[in-house]
């Protein structure tokens, strides 16, 4: 049976478009759990305080999780095979699990620094893992998810190549948090760099079934900084991503006083 906070796990009309039962038991512990709550807190000090970046907190992790799920279930709608549980031996029900734990501890390492934050998330998600999946994995189960959960985390913004169709999720989904939203608190301090501007300029990222690719993503701009979200960012971590050719980006620039940039495809 899903739980009251299912709304949190992907789009609510298609809810149970793949197994979901496993998630449906860690997610609301995973959001309650009070010391992964004070991480996401304590995340944005760095990014956002000290350095004048995009929020990288407790906004920034539920959109990306949303995200990562919605990008499962088109592609899972789909046949699209995922590896990374498979090949661990785990469940087809273990998938949705990684991708939600991975999503949600990718950022915890911008504690320590914004620079190279996703090697600092590695210890500090292994030590939040050990713990939290001992309530409902044994030993082996519980060490190939968080094997799993690591890579994931890993190469989200980093060099190393998504070896997983569910590390490539992840990957994708980050980026895909570029809407206006995320730039407002270093906007409203001053901040006028490149990731904050394009950040204004895009209005709305939808993720819907493709006619030729199971996930079409539709970027609204309102003009052309958001370029920068999609061709320097998007582009690049859609990039052997495992998902590549399952993903059709359109961004569409609505508002086009500048005429500068009416439509992207990639």
């Amino acid at each position: 049976m899903a739980t009251e906070r299912t709304e949190y796990l992907y789009d609510p009309e298609a809810r149970h478009a793949f197994p979901d039962e496993r998630l449906n038991q860690v997610l609301p512990e995973l959001l309650d759990d009070p010391e992964v709550t004070a991480y996401l807190e304590a995340q944005n000090v760095n990014p956002v305080m000290r350095m004048g970046y995009n929020d990288h907190g407790t906004k920034h992790i539920e959109i990306v999780r949303n995200r990562a799920l919605r990008l499962y279930e088109l592609l899972k709608a789909d046949n699209v095979v995922f590896n990374g549980a498979r090949e661990q031996g785990l469940d087809e029900a273990d998938e949705p699990v990684i991708l939600a734990l991975a999503a949600t501890l990718h950022d915890i390492g911008h504690v320590v620094h914004r620079e190279d934050h996703p090697y600092y998330s590695i210890p500090l998600a292994a030590d939040l893992l050990d713990s939290f999946l001992d309530r409902f994995y044994g030993t082996a189960e519980r060490i190939r998810v968080k094997s799993e959960v690591l890579h994931a985390i890993l190469c989200h913004h980093t060099p190393e190549t998504p070896l997983t169709r569910e590390a490539g999720v992840i990957r994708v989904a980050d980026a895909l948090d570029m809407e206006h939203g995320r730039s407002r608190i270093p906007y409203e301090e001053g901040g006028r760099g490149i990731n904050t501007l394009s950040s204004q300029a895009i209005r709305n990222v939808g993720l819907d079934p493709g006619e030729d690719r199971p996930v079409l993503v539709e970027i609204e701009m309102v003009n052309a900084a958001g370029v920068y979200q999609v061709d320097n960012l998007l582009k690049a971590k859609l990039r052997d991503s495992m998902i590549e050719d399952h993903v059709r980006i359109v961004a569409i620039n609505r508002k086009s006083d500048d005429n500068l940039v009416e439509r992207i495809e990639l």
